[in-house]
């Protein structure tokens, strides 16, 4: 069985092959990249190519100290995505370190792309740059590649009226608490995730238990209540439907309990203490609010908790997630 997830571009070894090699950090794998891989699989299959997906990880802003976005997807999640558009294509996930970053522009495209990835047609986004300094754009890899033997394009994001799809943008619409433009523009509700740990119990004293998630490193939306439909995640990161539920994210101003993002979910009963869990924010339900009681509080969940079931009922699971939600 052909491994999809490539680590080390050196793993490939002698067996290599001639490949189509896209470049990119596919932060999210939303509407604009699913265009690109699209029309790259297309191009691969006409050569008689193999595609390959090559992402860097960490990102290379974190490595060089630019800092880095929150992400939409973290790695293994965003491999998980890229796999499903292509039966065939393969991710190959290079670690970004300081001495790829010092490589020239020519050792880069000689050494890994020509020599380890066996690339005959390489695919990258308008603003691609590479090598030591940024030094490299696409004129820069278009010379290389006629003297080099493979041929080089951008690919333009697919856009809309409000402008290309792009992660950053989807960042935004996050931030905004505007769940249905992200969900639009990713093809797929946002998630969070993370492994349940303890928390301080409240949650099951008023009969409303919670799963309390450490170690979120998703992009997280305006603090508040969310309808939410929730994955199991094992150990191998393979998903399975665990329910429907209603998601709190902020810092618990009633009962001055401080940040957490958590979950009740909707008719279950089980011990998730260990487990990792993938949160899909599917709608807003409202504010953040200091309450002046917990009675009050209790009050508001047990409303908010109809308001998500109404909103969760309406949710099917999608047919490419296999047992998973999304």
């Amino acid at each position: 069985m052909q491994v999809r997830r490539v680590d080390g571009a050196g793993a490939l070894g002698a067996d290599k092959g001639s490949n189509l090699v896209a470049i990119g950090n596919f932060d999210g794998v939303h509407a604009g990249h699913r265009a690109v891989l699209d029309a790259a699989s297309r191009d691969a299959n006409a050569r008689g190519l193999s595609l390959l997906v090559l992402t860097f990880d960490p990102h290379p802003a974190v490595v060089l100290g630019r800092g880095a976005q929150p992400v939409l997807t973290p790695l293994e999640r965003k491999v998980e995505l890229l796999c499903r558009l292509d039966p065939t294509l393969r991710v190959v996930v290079e670690p970004f370190t300081h001495t790829l970053a010092a490589m020239s522009a020519r050792s880069f495209v000689e050494d890994l792309l020509v020599g380890a990835l066996g690339a005959k047609v390489v695919v990258v986004g308008q603003n691609f740059r590479f090598g030591k300094g940024r030094a490299g754009d696409l004129a820069v890899l278009e010379k290389l590649g006629a003297d080099l033997g493979f041929v080089a394009r951008a690919e333009e994001l697919a856009k809309d009226a409000a402008g290309p799809f792009s992660s950053s943008r989807i960042r935004a619409s996050i931030a905004a608490g505007n769940l249905a433009d992200a969900e639009r523009l990713l093809g797929r509700p946002h998630a969070v995730s993370g492994r349940v740990v303890r928390g301080d119990g409240r949650g099951r004293t008023i009969g409303v238990p919670t799963a309390n998630l450490d170690g979120v490193v998703e992009a997280l939306p305006p603090h508040g209540v969310y309808a939410c439909v929730v994955d199991r995640l094992a150990d191998d990161g393979t998903a399975t439907r665990l329910a429907a539920g209603v998601a709190n994210i902020g810092n618990r101003p009633t009962v001055n309990a401080g940040f957490s993002t958590e979950a009740h979910l909707f008719d279950f009963d089980g011990d998730l203490y260990g487990v990792r869990l993938r949160i899909h924010l599917v709608e807003r339900v409202r504010d953040e609010k200091k309450f002046a009681s917990l009675d009050d509080l209790v009050h508001q969940i047990r409303n908010d908790i109809e308001t998500a079931r109404r909103a969760t009922e309406r949710r099917v699971p999608d047919p490419a997630a296999g047992a998973a939600w999304y």
